[in-house]
């Protein structure tokens, strides 16, 4: 995925299909500059992560 697409998903009122690693996670956030989206899992909101947008796959 890429920054700006990772961008709309975190923005956008419905929920999207994403996964990290196999996993469904929400993106919290998104450093566009950086590339690198701060998520978290749909089931554990307090288990945050710092992952490169690359690494995330829209379902």
């Amino acid at each position: 995925m890429d920054a700006q697409r990772a961008q709309e998903l975190s923005e956008s009122p419905k929920m999207a299909n994403v996964t990290y690693n196999g996993q469904r996670i929400f993106i919290e956030h998104v450093d566009e500059t950086q590339g690198q989206a701060t998520i978290h899992p749909i089931d554990d909101p307090t288990q945050k992560l710092s992952v490169s947008v690359n690494e995330l796959t829209e379902q």
